[in-house]
């Protein structure tokens, strides 16, 4: 995993992959000598270290990311867990090919190519260029009173999610959805997987007033109350996922396992993230945390996986725009490594 063929010579003669420690220790050293006081960059230079871990050089690169939104439909939704209607999915996914949507206008404006995949929107399947059809099904069925999907079914999102993540051309991977429903789902799956009442996850997704958060958490802790406190990941998926949130954590996967850096977006993609972690710990150090959702269950969702996120913005939407905005962060932490002179490069005296 990661670009062998870049990796310097450290101390020994060893390269990166033969002797971890060493590799880190030789990334280190080299932040810690470029011309500014030792970590006056802050979690940049956390992040440098993480980019050059990932990419196993200290020469990193980071021109070019692709956004794929995954959209599907859930069967929960109708039980009236959104304060939209589930059509909402299918024209988001038609604004989206059109262009307008808020991940299309901050993917032009931060040069991130954008990519569509249709994993299972309600009803005929839609066409146009730049969107995969990868569907699953046509919509998840109800959590709230049977699995949302076969173990087969969950497990043809993940291989799909897995190929997609996979694919070559860009260093950095981000992924965002597009589901009416799929927050209640995404706080479903998280209860399973931490073995926390899903109550204690419940927020309002598109903007519930008070009465339909109190409606959305009697029809969840119903929904939960169907299997065990707590599940496995595939178990979890299978029973309350999406379509588009399982080959979301199939992608998170399929693009560490190509040497990508992970651009997690908010609350739905990060409980995806944990359920790929959960299946592959080994992927915890491609993961860069984007950014704290408004959505109050995301909170809990990162202390539990002990991540930090760059971003705090109040942002609440999802498809993939808070991963979008970290985008410019992880470009300038790769360049300061990349790029920046040392102190003895530049001539200039360090501390005395």
């Amino acid at each position: 995993m990661g670009q062998e063929t870049n990796a310097p010579t450290i101390p020994g003669g060893e390269t990166p992959s033969a002797d971890p420690a060493a590799f880190l220790r030789a990334a280190q050293a080299a932040i810690d000598g470029k011309t500014k006081p030792p970590g006056s960059l802050g979690r940049l230079e956390t992040l440098a270290l993480q980019i050059a871990r990932v990419q196993q050089t200290l020469e990193p690169t980071a021109e070019r990311c692709r956004l794929t939104v995954f959209a599907a439909d859930h069967g929960i939704a109708q039980a009236g867990v959104s304060a939209f209607p589930q059509e909402v999915t299918r024209q988001m996914l038609q604004n989206f090919l059109a262009g307008g949507a808020a991940a299309n206008v901050m993917a032009r404006t931060l040069g991130v190519e954008f990519a569509l995949v249709d994993a299972g929107v309600k009803g005929p399947a839609l066409e146009g260029p730049g969107l995969a059809s990868v569907r699953i099904g046509n919509g998840t069925n109800s959590s709230a009173e049977r699995a949302a999907m076969s173990a087969a079914q969950c497990h043809r999102a993940l291989r799909e999610g897995r190929l997609i993540g996979g694919e070559p051309g860009h260093e950095a991977a981000s992924f965002g959805e597009m589901g009416i429903g799929n927050t209640s789902s995404a706080s479903l799956v998280a209860a399973k997987l931490l073995g926390l009442p899903v109550g204690s996850l419940v927020g309002r997704g598109t903007g519930l007033d008070d009465n339909g958060l109190a409606r959305k958490r009697r029809i969840l802790e119903a929904a939960a109350g169907r299997t065990p406190g707590e599940l496995e990941p595939e178990a979890a998926l299978a029973e309350y996922g999406g379509f588009e949130t399982v080959m979301l954590a199939g992608a998170v996967m399929g693009a560490a396992e190509a040497g990508k850096l992970v651009l997690v977006d908010g609350f739905i993609a990060t409980v995806s993230a944990l359920a790929a972690l959960r299946m592959m710990p080994s992927l915890k150090r491609h993961l860069v945390f984007a950014h704290r959702s408004a959505e109050s269950g995301h909170a809990v969702v990162l202390e539990a996986m002990g991540a930090e996120p760059l971003l705090d913005l109040g942002l609440r939407l999802g498809e993939g725009t808070g991963a979008l905005l970290a985008w410019p962060l992880v470009q300038a932490a790769a360049a300061i490594l990349r790029d920046m002179s040392s102190f003895r490069s530049a001539g200039v005296s360090g501390k005395s």
